[in-house]
């Protein structure tokens, strides 16, 4: 799957960023730290002046002959000291996510202090934190989420701050999306078109860490890669295995475990199992420690209805098999590229739900006892994610469709709806 590139450009103000931005300015103090001018020399706002509505006035169509980003500043904002603060408050909770961080509490915090904040990023991270306070959350349990897989990987210290580094800034992007577009905290949930303008964010983000600041490259690749996976099936380009950088497929698997810890059951267990359902995706050698740091904590145990079980999973069956059947038929038929390359793309990503499917033992719900209740519900709750993900994933490889071809593509696609009916 590739979601195109946007026309992305910081040579004017991003209308969503500065909503941000302003929004932040009523309770913080964020200020020009230059003057700012347009493309033609044209004087907007002065150095030392808050930022303010009527700056957003001003910007309005104007090129400008500087980012925005880098004129302003944030003067009471981010620190490595909030940083260090929020980490501990993460680290102190009682929650899945403090324990798999507090083994390796005191390297992470010792690591935090050292991490270069540059001006655009402290200036964003502190719209984000003052008007978004969940985005700012997820920045630092992604930045404590790579510290920690690091260090269990047995990183060098270089390679820690590193991993910090980008988990950290991995969606800044995510601030030049219209925010009707819902988050990446919410990407299980988004409708199509939403999805559609989701997707381009890694690649907004690599931009902004490449042009606004002074980072390392391999902290902008990551940025750029941490939705892909590595059999293809990721977004915005569908980069595959050897395409993928070592810092990006370490984002990678600690985004998607991240994503876990956010839902309604945000357990180590479930973290494991939903990295592991579908082989291929994640690089083991980190999905190995998420395990590892799961199977460290008292197993969860719950009731098991085997009848109820049994109709769940045989529905889901039956679904991968008519989706399957669905797909080949019409792409027997089909006539343009673009719906062939979708039909194919639903026909290996159900083939990989399969593979999934029978390697977690699923099929086989006779065998199954209390003690699987935990884990079955995982994998139960991730093959659902996946087909939901699937519908998503052919619409945009399709693109824009003949109305004859977009009628079927959808056709087909309500077969894999009809798991959730």
């Amino acid at each position: 799957m590739s979601a195109a590139a946007p026309n992305v450009s910081f040579s004017s103000a991003n209308p969503h960023a500065l909503a941000i931005i302003l929004e932040a300015g009523q309770t913080k103090s964020i200020i020009a730290s230059r003057d700012i001018f347009d493309i033609s020399g044209i004087k907007l706002w002065a150095r030392d002046l808050p930022v303010s509505s009527a700056l957003q006035r001003k910007l309005l169509d104007r090129e400008l002959r500087n980012p925005l980003e880098s004129c302003l500043l944030a003067e009471d904002g981010v620190t490595t000291q909030s940083l260090i603060d929020a980490t501990e408050a993460l680290m102190a909770r009682g929650s899945p996510m403090g324990e798999l961080l507090r083994p390796h509490a005191g390297r992470i915090l010792q690591q935090v202090p050292h991490l270069p904040l540059h001006s655009v990023v402290q200036l964003l991270l502190t719209a984000g934190q003052a008007s978004r306070p969940e985005s700012f959350e997820h920045a630092v349990r992604a930045m404590a989420m790579c510290a920690a897989l690091m260090i269990a990987h047995g990183g060098s210290t270089a390679e820690i701050r590193l991993a910090m580094l980008a988990g950290l800034v991995h969606d800044l992007g995510e601030m030049y999306i219209d925010p009707r577009h819902g988050e990446a905290d919410a990407e299980r949930t988004l409708d199509f078109v939403s999805y559609q303008q989701l997707v381009v964010h890694p690649h907004v983000g690599e931009l902004l860490i490449t042009q606004l600041t002074d980072y390392p490259a391999p902290v902008a690749r990551a940025v750029a890669e941490h939705h892909e996976r590595l059999d293809g099936t990721g977004y915005p380009h569908g980069l595959v295995s050897h395409e993928v950088s070592a810092l990006g497929r370490l984002l990678c698997a600690a985004e998607a475990a991240l994503a876990v810890l956010r839902s309604d059951r945000p357990y180590l267990a479930r973290m494991s199992v939903a990295l592991r359902v579908v082989p291929g995706e994640f690089d083991l050698s980190w999905v190995g420690h998420i395990a590892d740091a799961a199977r460290a904590q008292p197993q969860l145990h719950a009731e098991l209805d085997i009848d109820q079980v049994r109709e769940r999973l045989g529905r889901l069956d039956r679904v991968l098999a008519s989706s399957q059947e669905a797909a080949a038929t019409l792409l027997s038929s089909a006539q343009t590229p673009a719906l062939k390359e979708a039909l194919t793309l639903v026909q290996f990503l159900v083939q990989r739900l399969r593979t999934g499917w029978n390697a977690s033992g699923l099929w086989s719900v006779d065998t199954l006892v209390a003690q699987d209740a935990a884990e079955v519900e995982a994998v139960e709750d991730e093959l659902f994610h996946r087909l939901h993900a699937i519908e998503r994933a052919a619409m945009l490889r399709a693109g824009e469709l003949p109305l004859h071809d977009s009628h079927r593509l959808n056709l087909m696609c309500d077969t894999l709806k009809s798991v959730w009916q």
